[in-house]
């Protein structure tokens, strides 16, 4: 949590010498994480959503790479907090440089969504999204004057990115996005949608948790029982229509995951090679 606190000063501090509120916009700068600018989009009157784009590192020429828009999950986690310091960004919580950093291969757009995310924020409460689609639409908007912004990015390939929640948003997302590329309404290369560890449907996740580590030689025959017994508690739960109860019971499933793996819930690419093989022959086939 410290460190957290510490890179939101940073940042805040950063940000404040392009002026105060959604007016925030930086120019491109460059530093130790390369090429990069930030800005607030208005996708509804007193509704604010806040972007961060790294430029590719990959090339000299930013748009011979795709463009990839990375949703977090939640709903509620900040893109531009785990996303980028916790997982693919140029550098990590600590701003150590990351070695296998997405940058590397592609343009990366984080978003803080829905508004009141992170570094977005609303006016007063009663605009704060309610569903996915008010998710969807706000992200279209935002989509539309990012590339105003940002023209030279309208050709680029775009693929939207998505993990855990953020799965059931980008869907959502696309689909809406590509219908208003269809009406003329909007310049944009939408290539593809990539769905990670979605949580589109909770149950059937959690019912895969023990089957996948055990075929991971995560845990042993013991292990596996003991996660599948939790999982299918869940599945109780839920199948009584006790929603406050399979919430717990889902906790519960994942602090026996940690448990009979030491720790190993969430599984990361640490490998460049991996992250390489990824963006340069799925992304980048068709640039």
């Amino acid at each position: 949590m410290i460190k957290f606190i510490v890179l939101l000063a940073l940042i805040v501090s950063f940000a404040s010498q392009f002026g105060p509120g959604p007016s925030v916009e930086g120019a491109a700068v460059v530093h130790n994480a390369g090429k990069q600018t930030w800005g607030y989009v208005e996708v509804r009157p007193g509704a604010f959503m806040f972007w961060w784009l790294y430029y590719t590192t990959g090339t000299v020429d930013y748009t011979k790479k795709p463009l990839v828009l990375w949703l977090q999950g939640g709903p509620g986690a900040s893109s531009t907090g785990y996303g980028n310091f916790e997982e693919i960004g140029p550098q990590d919580a600590n701003l150590k440089n990351r070695t296998d950093t997405w940058v590397n291969y592609t343009n990366v757009l984080f978003v803080d969504n829905p508004v009141g995310t992170g570094f977005s924020y609303v006016n007063d409460t009663s605009l704060l999204a309610k569903n996915n689609s008010q998710i969807a639409m706000d992200l279209v908007e935002l989509t539309t004057r990012f590339l105003q912004k940002v023209p030279e990015f309208e050709n680029v390939p775009l693929y939207i990115f998505s993990e855990s929640y953020g799965g059931k948003m980008a869907a959502q997302f696309a689909l809406r996005l590509q219908k208003q590329i269809v009406k003329g309404k909007i310049k944009c290369n939408l290539k593809g949608v990539s769905l990670g560890d979605s949580w589109i449907s909770p149950i059937d996740s959690v019912l895969t948790w023990a089957p996948y580590l055990y075929s991971t030689s995560l845990v042993d025959n013991a292990g596996f029982a003991s996660v599948n017994a939790s999982a299918y508690a869940v599945k109780t739960a839920l199948d009584n229509s006790e929603f406050g109860k399979a919430t717990t019971e889902w906790d519960k499933t994942e602090t026996v995951i940690a448990k009979e793996t030491n720790g190993q819930f969430y599984l990361e690419l640490n490998s460049g090679l991996d992250v390489a093989f990824v963006l340069e022959n799925v992304l980048l086939e068709d640039k």
